[in-house]
């Protein structure tokens, strides 16, 4: 149960969040432009809750979480008194109207710059771009294992977001690019890999497969370091210092195998299943059989990896890192990786428009429900950067210039300083049911989306 509740659970945290700080970025500045709030709602639909204010404003919030709406006085919605029309929002100047309208998104986008700057500080744990095993294009470009990928095009990369975020753009419009490479004993050197050799059934969410990157893993030895007391590990016999050689017939390499084989092997047919552990003990061959327990869905046995040699230590700290940084230096690296993260999405936005990227990358609620519960749980500044990122994308989203969306009515206000004029009635409601249509495809597109990365 708490599978399908702490998605939906974080979900609304999230959007709750979001939307009420732009909503609040509309509802401030037309306040400061004098002009009468009626409702500030968070979620559409009936009201779960709402109250009226000293101002006269009432606020709600509505059963969808799905959005907002500031709703402001208006002549064009209903008659206004005429000593309320120096407070309604269509007798205002065009730019105390651009301003109000263009609040919202940039509120998301101090949001975003405060969700970073915030994540900065606190410190985020991050892997670092170290390649292992190569082949196809990246091997072709003289790229090895353990090369960390230093910069993309001359920008830095401190982590495998930020490697995709550079390669994926120039693999999409099929060009050679040029990357900086440190090796293990920390020489540095160029190498361009060749992306217009990239054949046309290349998916940008599996770039470095086609590529020929594999992230490099540094594995433990397949020996046990400590054994649980009372657990079926220590039921069934096994002891420290135990090497695991196979887990029913399957032969193990490294601990990464045995992490993996445990599930995989336990969970046939969608019921716990006895597994047979083939294991070396002081040079004695033994075969011990575990019946594994579930603990939050997940089977496990209550043993635990050995503790690293220096020299694993050593790959380990060079892959992992923590980014952290001052308060002031904070604000610079949150400015940008806003900018790093708004020109990435506006680069696929684009290269969507033009075909040269699918439109599979558009996500949904169900997508981003499961990205805020996965956040959540990795700590705190995992979840700032998503609220970050989707704050950036509900700013950008919000700003394209489709009617109904805050980019609609900019493109509105824009012509109207054109013309001399505000654009008539009629051709506002046209774009009305155009923008509904075009929202409606997009949402059910990226819904679609959702539902085909459900299905195995």
């Amino acid at each position: 149960m708490m599978e399908f509740l702490g998605p939906v659970i974080w979900l609304i945290v999230a959007l709750g969040l979001l939307i009420t700080f732009h909503e609040f970025g509309h509802f401030w500045v037309a306040r400061r432009c004098n002009v009468r709030v009626l409702r500030f709602s968070v979620g559409f639909g009936k009201a779960l809750w709402s109250r009226h204010g000293a101002d006269g404003t009432e606020y709600r919030i509505a059963a969808i979480p799905l959005g907002g709406y500031v709703k402001m006085l208006d002549e064009r919605e209903a008659p206004v008194a005429p000593d309320q029309q120096n407070q309604a929002f269509n007798r205002k100047p065009v730019g105390q109207r651009i301003a109000i309208v263009a609040a919202g998104p940039i509120f998301n986008l101090i949001f975003a710059v405060a969700a970073f700057w915030l994540m900065f500080v606190v410190g985020i744990p991050e892997t670092r771009p170290v390649v292992g095993q190569t082949s196809g294009i990246a091997a072709e470009a003289g790229l090895q294992e353990k090369d960390m990928i230093m910069r993309v095009e001359q920008r830095r990369t401190e982590s495998w977001t930020h490697a995709l975020l550079g390669l994926m753009p120039p693999a999409l419009d099929r060009r050679p690019v040029t990357i900086e490479v440190e090796d293990e004993f920390g020489q540095r050197r160029e190498l361009t890999l060749p992306l217009d050799q990239l054949g046309p059934d290349f998916r940008e969410e599996d770039t470095l497969r086609f590529l020929g990157i594999e992230p490099w893993r540094p594995d433990l030895p397949a020996v046990i370091g400590e054994v649980s007391e009372g657990s079926p590990a220590d039921q069934a016999g096994l002891r420290n210092e135990d090497r695991v050689i196979a887990i029913n017939d399957e032969s193990v390499q490294g601990w990464q195998d045995i992490a993996r084989l445990i599930p995989e092997q336990a969970m046939r047919n969608d019921s716990v299943n006895e597994l047979n552990l083939d294991i070396e003990r002081d040079g004695r061959l033994l075969s011990l059989t575990v019946t594994p327990r579930l603990e939050q869905g997940r089977p496990v046995i209550g043993i635990q990896a050995p503790p690293p040699d220096a020299e694993l230590q050593a790959e380990f700290d060079r892959m992992f890192t923590i980014i952290r940084f001052g308060p002031i230096e904070s604000l610079g690296q949150a400015t940008g990786e806003t900018w790093r993260l708004t020109t990435a999405t506006l680069g696929i936005l684009g290269r969507m428009i033009t075909g040269k990227a699918s439109l599979s990358n558009l996500s949904g609620p169900i997508t981003i429900a499961q990205m805020a519960h996965s956040s959540a749980r990795l700590g705190l500044s995992r979840f700032l950067f998503f609220l970050g990122l989707i704050s950036l994308s509900l700013a950008i989203i919000n700003l394209l210039p489709i009617p109904m969306l805050d980019g609609g009515h900019l493109m509105y206000f824009l012509a109207e300083i054109i013309k001399g004029s505000p654009v008539s009635e009629r051709t506002q409601i046209l774009g009305q049911y155009i923008g509904l249509l075009i929202v409606i495809g997009l949402m059910s597109l990226a819904i679609f989306n959702d539902i085909l990365r459900l299905i195995p």
